[in-house]
């Protein structure tokens, strides 16, 4: 059985000390840019890894970036927060680091664990999910000068101004611009918007999107309100609605919606009817694959290494979260349309003055 490479062969192979070996891996700052390439070279060629575990000792950190697991809810939504866990500790990994999960009731029990986390060593940093205008936890976190990144903005005046908040969010407002714009350019010359209940900081931003494109396209604020469908992330709560909302607006084409789950609810609703009626959704979860929804693909992979890059550094191993200036502290990821022939898009299409070329199948 082949033995592990150790320090010493690496130090062999890039012709230096034991201690320029143990600088490029915990402090690679302070090694010469073309004496670290040499040595990061030799670790790949030998396959070198550190012992996490005595450098955990050394550092007395424990390598760790903690994150509340969420309850799955109605099992749509959630893929959504599987894939970037999933994303995050592979970034993670890469690292050095590892991604430890946790439960918590309400965000009163989530500070409660932190609390108990830190107090333990068990984790160096946090990450934050779900977060929302006045969010307790964010505040507590500051106060504690405890390190953390959350996905999501802080939904206040600090979005883009307040470098100690460091956050990485989607830019949901131009992923439904987008949608919206789809429809109304595949033919869809009445598009809805069905989104939570308002005040909602994710949803509402989302909603802005929709408006945009319909406002450009002349359509008034009355007549915006009268397109508005408003349902809790449910399904049947989304079905319902919709249904209600077509029997009073017969001549919508199209139903633009905050995520997948209400999309599919959408969907459900106009399949009663009979009607030509074509729906996209947003987080392009694998129900949208498996019913051919044109869907926002969130990016999570992005999302995934913009936390990591800010809690260590882009060559960083180790949790550094060192100072920024505002708009660095912050990242804002780019969401791209997936579209997929639904047949409620072809009909939509077909019966349309306006033919455009047929969007480009990802199926």
């Amino acid at each position: 059985m082949a033995t592990k490479p150790t320090v010493d062969d690496v130090a062999r192979l890039a012709q230096v000390s034991r201690q320029t070996v143990s600088n490029v891996v915990n402090s690679p700052d302070i090694v010469r840019a073309e004496t670290r390439a040499r040595v990061e070279s030799a670790i790949a060629e030998l396959g070198y890894r550190p012992n996490a575990s005595a450098r955990r000792l050394r550092s007395q950190k424990s390598g760790t970036i903690a994150i509340r697991m969420a309850p799955m809810g109605d099992g749509i939504s959630g893929a959504v927060l599987d894939r970037f866990l999933h994303a995050l500790t592979e970034g993670a990994h890469t690292r050095g680091m590892r991604v430890l999960l946790f439960t918590a009731e309400d965000d009163a029990a989530e500070i409660d664990q932190i609390r108990r986390l830190r107090a333990d060593g068990d984790a160096d940093a946090f990450v934050l999910t779900s977060t929302w205008h006045g969010d307790a936890r964010t505040r507590f976190l500051l106060d504690e000068n405890i390190p953390f990144v959350t996905f999501g903005r802080p939904w206040g005046v600090d979005d883009m101004n307040d470098p100690q908040h460091h956050w990485v969010d989607v830019d949901g407002r131009s992923g439904l611009a987008s949608a919206t714009r789809h429809l109304t350019e595949a033919g869809s010359r009445r598009v809805a918007y069905l989104g939570w209940p308002s005040p909602s900081a994710t949803g509402d931003d989302r909603r802005g999107g929709w408006i945009d494109v319909m406002s450009g396209l002349g359509v008034s604020d009355d007549e915006l309100m009268n397109l508005s469908i408003e349902a809790r992330e449910d399904v049947s709560e989304a079905d319902a609605a919709v249904t209600a909302f077509l029997e009073a607006t017969p001549d919508v084409t199209g139903i633009a919606c905050a995520s997948d789950s209400l999309a599919l609810g959408a969907v459900m609703a106009i399949a009663r009817t009979g009607r030509s009626i074509a729906v996209t959704g947003f987080d392009n979860t694998p129900v949208a694959k498996a019913i051919g929804l044109t869907s926002v693909e969130q990016r999570l992979s992005q999302v995934a290494d913009g936390v990591i890059d800010l809690l260590l550094g882009e060559t960083g191993r180790d949790i550094s979260m060192t100072a920024l200036a505002p708009g660095e502290a912050h990242r804002l990821i780019e969401p791209e349309l997936v579209v997929r022939r639904s047949q409620n898009l072809v009909d939509a299409e077909a019966s349309s003055d306006h033919r455009p070329a047929h969007p480009r199948s990802v199926l």
